[in-house]
């Protein structure tokens, strides 16, 4: 029997990103720990704290940094259905001129900023609190010491280039983790090498599809793919609500074509093995036949869906609104899902996938029920 790697795969969303903390804690609850955690924006930085924290506390160190970012709404009660939508608004609206306690703070526009800080002139807010709060939150020697492999995404500015910063070959740091989340105009590039980069949500707002190109794979893989935008919805009823349809198409997951896409390749594999195996001993060592060899490589993929759901007060800026209630809903929403995708039938009764990879969206089942 093969060994099974668990990946984790975080996407971008900003506030909404304490759905994924409350994956972590009911798979860690589990026994379910990441072998490889990929993560992009407010993924990177989640990815970065649990790859970062000594064994047992990555998920004390993420209520940590959750509690922070949420401390200045925090007023001690969630408000009722009928005034959720009014006081998301104004949560939204608060952050945006507060800022985020370790996050981000609002720009002053004195004349040395505008004269002397090419940053001021380029964005809204400075991210060096997020910077300081990752370099206190995240031991990035444990990061780079490569137990869990961290890949995080980012666009290069000035070719508009989707990279990876990857702990298998590039040194990560705080930097590393703030570039994957530099979403313009509110954020500035961050600079590393010499190069200048943007939030990866401008290119591909999930890791999945890097995943699944590797070419390095030695075992089947559980992939935990945690989604804070769907793109399934609601016909929207007004412009705010078009407002929120917009950001959830713009920043979903293309699942279905990313594993369409690898399904057609584990065919692909699986003939050039048979092929192989029918070439006489003379043409083994064959260029062509050493090519197939070199791609022939199977795996299995059990893709596990996890998506954060809207509800129907949420604020048309959800991912820019960090109360402590909302952060507080949406971390036991992410747990919640989890602990209903483990126990149902179909995951617990899972047997191989047809063509080398099965999709599960449970916690879907789950909420169609309720």
């Amino acid at each position: 029997m093969r060994p099974t790697q668990n990946i984790f795969v975080f996407q971008g969303g900003g506030a909404l990103g304490a759905y994924q903390a409350g994956t972590y804690e009911a798979l860690e609850k589990h026994g379910i720990h990441p072998n490889w955690l990929a993560g992009i924006s407010i993924g990177a930085i989640n990815s970065a704290i649990i790859a970062g924290s000594p064994q047992g506390r990555a998920v004390q160190n993420l209520r940590q940094f959750w509690e922070m970012v949420s401390s200045n709404l925090d007023l001690g009660f969630a408000p009722h259905d009928e005034f959720k939508r009014l006081f998301k608004d104004a949560a939204v609206i608060s952050s945006a001129m507060t800022g985020v306690p370790g996050f981000f703070s609002p720009r002053l526009y004195t004349p040395y900023q505008l004269l002397l800080n090419p940053d001021a002139l380029i964005s809204h807010y400075d991210t060096e609190p997020l910077i300081k709060t990752l370099e206190s939150l995240v031991d990035f020697d444990r990061i780079n010491r490569g137990d869990v492999r961290v890949s995080l995404g980012a666009v290069e500015v000035l070719t508009g280039n989707f990279a990876y910063f990857d702990n298998r070959d590039t040194k990560l740091t705080a930097r590393h983790v703030a570039a994957s989340g530099a979403l313009p105009p509110g954020f500035p590039p961050v600079k590393i090498e010499g190069k200048y980069y943007w939030d990866g949500g401008l290119v591909s707002n999930t890791p999945l599809q890097y995943v699944l190109a590797a070419d390095d794979v030695e075992a089947d893989l559980d992939i935990f793919q945690v989604d804070l935008f769907s793109a399934r919805g609601y016909m929207p009823k007004d412009l705010l609500e078009v407002d929120a349809r917009t950001k959830e198409i713009r920043y979903s997951s293309r699942t279905r074509m990313n594993t369409d896409e690898f399904a057609r390749k584990q065919i692909l594999r699986r003939a050039a093995r048979r092929l192989l195996e029918k070439l006489p001993p003379d043409l083994q060592d064959d260029e062509d036949a050493v090519l197939l060899r070199s791609v022939g490589i199977e795996y299995d993929v059990n893709l596990v869906h996890l998506i954060h759901r809207t509800a129907a007060f949420d604020s048309h800026a959800m991912d820019a609104e960090f109360s402590r209630a909302s952060v507080e809903q949406n971390w036991k929403a992410g747990y919640d899902d989890v602990v209903s995708t483990l126990n149902h039938p179909r995951w617990k009764n899972r047997g191989r996938p047809k063509n080398g990879i099965q999709i599960f969206d449970l916690a879907q089942d789950k909420a169609e029920q309720d």
